[in-house]
């Protein structure tokens, strides 16, 4: 198990919050998992964090299609933020578009930030999607 102080799961389907937090429940002893049903409130969220010196999120597990403030406008907010740590940021998401593959690629060429995508449904979340070097080796 890997000990993860905070994680941020960013999704407006109830179905798919409730399975991300059982599967991280089985490879994580966090108990720090929060929810957002936009990107507009854990943008604010995080903004708030910096603001008052917090923790920030270590992962972060994104739905692209949400109201309000979808998974590109909160990605397109985020890495304009001043924030040193890497975050690992894991794209969930049910679109087919070869377009959403284009801009997540487009996302990860400008940040510092490790940012990976997997198609919904999710079946299991692995040591690898809380860990960025892992994935490396």
């Amino acid at each position: 198990m890997r000990d993860i102080k905070n994680i941020f799961v960013i999704d407006d389907d109830s179905i798919t919050l409730f399975g991300v937090r059982k599967m991280l429940s089985r490879i994580t002893t966090t108990s720090n998992v929060f929810e957002f049903k936009n990107g507009q409130m854990a943008i604010e969220t995080i903004k708030e964090r910096i603001l008052n010196s917090n923790a920030l999120p270590e992962v972060i597990f994104l739905d692209i299609n949400m109201p309000i403030l979808d998974g590109w406008g909160f990605l397109e907010e985020f890495i304009q933020l001043k924030i040193e740590q890497g975050i690992l940021i894991n794209i969930i998401t049910s679109s087919i578009d070869p377009n959403d593959r284009e801009r997540w690629l487009s996302f990860k060429d400008k940040t510092h930030h490790y940012i990976d995508f997997v198609n919904k449904p999710i079946y299991k979340i692995e040591l690898k999607d809380l860990h960025k070097m892992d994935l490396a080796s």
